[in-house]
């Protein structure tokens, strides 16, 4: 099992910043799946930003050159700083990883217990 500690959410004013970390009890060193979803009022939980064991990343067209994922292997760690916020980012943010079963080759599926981000006007 992996557990995942999501923080830094808050309160902020549209075009200011959030930096969310997510501390996994396990060595993320070799994982590849991992990520950051959001869900917001009245929506289905969406993939915000992805990041590969080669520091790949993918982000939702919606926040492209505004936020950004990263990892620090050494600290098992996933954050994304988050830029130019604005209302519409409001929702409550869920680390995500990725761990393919050693056994049976299946992945299983892991979850922070999210943080909420608020974006005032």
């Amino acid at each position: 099992q992996v557990q995942l500690v999501e923080s830094g959410g808050g309160l902020v004013q549209a075009g200011g910043s959030l930096r969310l970390s997510c501390a996994a009890s396990r060595s993320i060193f070799s994982i590849n799946g991992l990520g950051w979803y959001r869900q917001a009022p009245g929506k289905q939980r969406e993939l915000v930003a992805a990041i590969t064991s080669d520091s790949t990343t993918n982000y939702a067209d919606s926040v492209k050159g505004r936020f950004t994922v990263s990892r620090d292997n050494a600290k098992n760690t996933v954050y994304l700083q988050m830029n130019s916020l604005k209302t519409e980012d409001t929702a409550v943010y869920y680390c995500h990883l990725a761990k393919r079963d050693s056994g049976t080759g299946y992945l299983h599926y892991y979850w922070g217990q999210g943080t909420q981000v608020t974006v005032s006007s």
